[in-house]
């Protein structure tokens, strides 16, 4: 340290100091001016990219539109979303501009260029400004946060994720993540780019945010624009249909049918599912018609989109099933009986029997299961049954048939002992004594009716000494006098009163019975 205050340099080492230094800062000048020139040319190349990417954006906003006044049904939904993205594109876009050009005044001040390149910046080389306005007063943060929003709103307007390609390339061009610097030190993503760098180097890279922004604005919404037809499905063929509302129609009524133009593809078959279950490629529904009424399903169809996604269609629809019915009629037996509900199945064909409305004039009508009731009155001489459907919500009279009134037929009487039945003639002592043995009101084996008449009462003629029996049945003491005959005594059943269905007394024959 004394020696070197002893020893001044001489005129010639400071001449050689001098020149050296300056050499240094020639050398430093060169390598950053080559540097900044190089900054200018991708940041001019850059601005001009934007400026045709901007024409080129325009062009597919003006082709939405015309689509969307073509066809707003189809298109209103994704023109929507393309708006969403020109506003946020917009919005970061001119947060980016605004961001350059408060760096820029506070470079050049009163000298500063709006919207300036980089070859309009007096001070390129200005390393300060881009750390105290991106680091020191936190913008750089508030930047990349705006970047991650649009990222993520960028993915979901276009439905992208992680596992698409669309959303990894999203993902990749607006990156925010933790970077390196040249001493291999983890350094965050703003840092990154306004540490120690110079105008020249942030404000190019500013103006590359601002062209990916335009970039995958366009990407985007030319994505959405083919999202209009996406789930069509691509046709090679057409084909005519002809879809009735029924293949029944009544004299009287519409024949209502739909003719469709449907186009088909040839070369894949969609997936056609009833209930969950996948029935045959040609979309053909059979199944045996069992149990009777309206029978509803559903389903889907199933068909690849144009993006190769797996698309469904809903479905549902209704039949009906009816009993197999024919119409026979012998006009000389149109008869029903007074004070008796005769019983009627009445249909409709191709409609369903809660469609069916019937109306009587002359007698009671109700519903039964599946039959009418119909009950003449007693001043009844003839009834007309109207029948008329419920057919495509309107209701239709569909005819009528008028049936003539008569009164009950007298059935005969009886004398039933196990399964046999006396109407006259020999009978064993056993048959005749069994206590299980009644006196029964019937029409006989051949009988066309089956009417239940019930016994009231009826008289014994034992030796020609009458006595009385209320109800079905002998008497213990009739029962007794019985015992004690003989073979060939004959025993007659008389003044036999029986009820019928229409709640009338009734007489009936006598039974004439010899024992055996």
């Amino acid at each position: 340290m004394g020696g070197a205050k002893n020893c001044p340099e001489t005129p010639r080492q400071k001449m050689i100091g001098m020149m050296y230094l300056v050499l240094t800062a020639m050398l430093a000048l060169n390598v950053s001016a080559a540097i900044m020139n190089g900054y200018m040319q991708v940041d001019d190349s850059l601005h001009a990219t934007i400026a045709t990417t901007e024409g080129s954006n325009e062009a597919i906003y003006r082709n939405f539109k015309a689509a969307l006044d073509q066809n707003p049904e189809k298109t209103q939904e994704w023109y929507d979303k393309a708006m969403q993205v020109k506003a946020q594109s917009d919005s970061i876009y001119f947060y980016i501009q605004n961001f350059k050009d408060e760096m820029v005044r506070m470079v050049d001040g009163k000298k500063a260029v709006a919207n300036a390149k980089v070859s309009q910046i007096g001070k390129q080389d200005d390393t300060n400004i881009p750390h105290q306005y991106g680091l020191k007063e936190g913008h750089g943060e508030v930047l990349k946060q705006h970047i991650i929003d649009y990222r993520n709103f960028l993915k979901e307007v276009a439905g992208q994720n992680d596992s698409t390609m669309m959303g990894r390339e999203i993902d990749a061009m607006f990156a925010t993540g933790n970077a390196h610097n040249a001493e291999g030190e983890e350094i965050s993503w703003e840092e990154g780019i306004f540490h120690e760098m110079p105008m020249c180097a942030s404000i190019t890279v500013l103006t590359k945010l601002q062209n990916d922004v335009r970039a995958y604005e366009g990407k985007v919404v030319q994505f959405l624009m083919a999202g209009t037809d996406a789930s069509d499905l691509r046709v090679n063929k057409l084909n005519a249909y002809v879809i009735p509302k029924s293949d029944y129609v009544i004299r009287g009524s519409k024949y209502s049918a739909k003719i469709i133009l449907a186009a088909v593809d040839s070369t894949q078959r969609p997936e056609y599912y009833i209930d969950g279950q996948r029935i045959n490629d040609e979309g053909l529904y059979e199944i045996v018609a069992t149990g009777n009424g309206v029978k509803k399903f559903k389903g889907q169809i199933a068909y690849l989109s144009n993006l190769g996604e797996m698309q469904y269609l809903d479905f549902e629809s209704e039949y009906t099933v009816g009993e197999p019915s024919v119409t026979i009629s012998n006009t000389d037996l149109n008869i029903m009986y007074r004070g008796y509900e005769n019983q009627f199945s009445i249909s409709v064909p191709g409609v369903s029997n809660e469609k069916v409305k019937v109306t009587v004039n002359g007698a009671a009508v109700s519903r039964r299961g599946a039959f009418w009731i119909i009950k003449p009155g007693d001043g009844s001489k003839s009834v007309t049954i109207s029948v008329a459907a419920e057919m495509e919500g309107k209701v239709q009279q569909m005819g009528s048939q008028t049936y003539r009134v008569k009164a009950l037929p007298k059935p005969g009487a009886y004398f039933k002992s196990g399964e046999t039945e006396y109407s006259e003639g020999n009978i064993s002592r056993g048959a005749l004594l069994n206590s299980n043995a009644t006196v029964i009101a019937s029409y006989g084996p051949d009988g066309l009716l089956d009417l239940p008449y019930k016994i009231t009462s009826f008289k014994v003629n034992i030796n020609g000494v009458l006595t009385e029996a209320r109800g079905d049945k002998f008497t213990k003491q009739q029962l007794d006098q019985l015992g004690k005959l003989k073979k060939g005594a004959m025993v007659v059943i008389a003044d036999v009163h029986a009820k019928g269905p229409d709640g009338k007394d009734t007489r009936l024959s006598p039974i004439p019975l010899t024992l055996n």
